[in-house]
């Protein structure tokens, strides 16, 4: 990461802070979304901070399901201010979602891995005069879940989660866990690796993780796609965070809200620093705030070190992208696009997902989002 750490301290401390004076409440609920006399949705913005598009209409998104209870605050939200516009997100998946976009059945993806070349160039049939483009929007964690007898609380690294889930180690108790974690009772059973069944964004920043800080032990390239042996498989993050908590000595990895919203035990991750950290929207908000822009032209995709050993900072860390046309957007749609993304990126929106355990971006970083949306045709 090449940002002054000045400047990424400031920003993190920004961050953190912002995260700190809000309620990590379980999010995706319907009394999380639902309006209240005042006119503003339950832990999201007052309709007067939202600028309505000129023209309504409906707009529809698909993808990412790390970033469905986020969309649920801001779609309850905007819907109150904006009664003449219908917002539709369906989850599936970050996969599903691109597809779905370079088909031009939507007119935004949310995906918590930026465009691929190949999708990119995909992109320009539907982008006329243009391609898709990465808008970092939605800050967020992914927290190693586990339900295991007798143990709440868990440590693990790179090393080791990379042995996990390639069935390299198989039961509880293995040496390599027990020395991340002297005194635990570990129990001698067998270990239930869950992973993502669907083409996933969260799984993409997972195997990420796993290439770079795993010591040599995951022998699989970063992908959306699961290619590990063993374990099981469960559709969407919804899917896995319920099979975890139904399935004894068992693990696998969600975004933090839904750890939260299914009160499920994540795991800390001993990365090199002095203590291992713990999966928390600060510790992620220090990670996030050295994020360096690596995307060319209007695309903000960002790289985020896996392989941190700053102290407190999570290395698990992700961003959901909205994927978007820069030029090329159907003319009915883009209105309440821009006037919808110019929401969820604004102050107001960001706090407001920060209240159901996602991280608010770094405010540079919020700017640069702004802008593009502005140039958005």
């Amino acid at each position: 990461m090449n940002l002054r750490n000045g400047r990424s301290k400031a920003l993190a401390i920004g961050a953190v802070a912002l995260v700190s004076t809000l309620s990590l409440s379980a999010c995706g609920t319907d009394d999380n979304t639902k309006t209240t006399a005042g006119g503003t949705s339950s832990g999201a913005a007052p309709a007067a901070s939202i600028a309505c598009a000129d023209k309504g209409g409906q707009l529809l998104g698909a993808g990412s399901t790390a970033q469905g209870p986020a969309i649920d605050v801001w779609k309850a939200a905007y819907s109150a201010a904006c009664s003449s516009a219908t917002i539709t997100y369906s989850g599936g998946g970050s996969g599903a979602g691109v597809t779905q976009f370079n088909q031009g059945k939507i007119a935004f993806a949310g995906s918590d891995s930026a465009l691929k070349p190949a999708e990119i160039d995909a992109s320009k049939t539907v982008c006329t005069g243009g391609q898709g483009i990465d808008l970092p929007m939605v800050g967020g964690l992914i927290s190693i879940v586990f339900n295991v007898d007798g143990v709440d609380k868990l440590i693990l690294d790179g090393p080791t989660l990379a042995k996990i889930f390639d069935a390299q180690i198989t039961k509880w108790n293995d040496p390599a866990i027990a020395a991340l974690n002297p005194g635990v009772n570990l129990p001698a059973a067998d270990i239930q690796a869950i992973h993502r069944s669907d083409d996933s964004g969260t799984t993409a920043n997972l195997t990420g993780y796993l290439a770079k800080a795993g010591a040599g032990a995951w022998k699989y390239p970063a992908s959306k796609t699961w290619a590990a042996q063993g374990g099981q498989s469960a559709n969407g993050s919804a899917g896995v965070a319920a099979q975890v908590k139904q399935v004894k000595n068992s693990i696998s990895y969600v975004e933090l809200s839904y750890a939260q919203t299914n009160k499920l035990n994540s795991a800390a991750i001993n990365t090199g620093a002095s203590k291992p950290v713990e999966a928390t929207a600060a510790n992620a908000a220090t990670t996030l705030a050295s994020a360096k822009v690596v995307g060319t032209g209007s695309d903000l995709a960002l790289n985020i070190d896996y392989a941190t050993k700053e102290e407190g900072a999570y290395p698990l860390t992700l961003v959901t992208y909205e994927i978007v046309c820069d030029k090329g957007n159907k003319a009915d749609a883009l209105p309440v696009l821009k006037s919808f993304l110019t929401y969820t990126v604004s102050d107001a929106g960001q706090q407001a997902i920060g209240a159901t355990g996602y991280v608010p971006l770094p405010k540079e970083l919020a700017g640069k989002v702004k802008t593009q949306i502005d140039a958005l045709a």
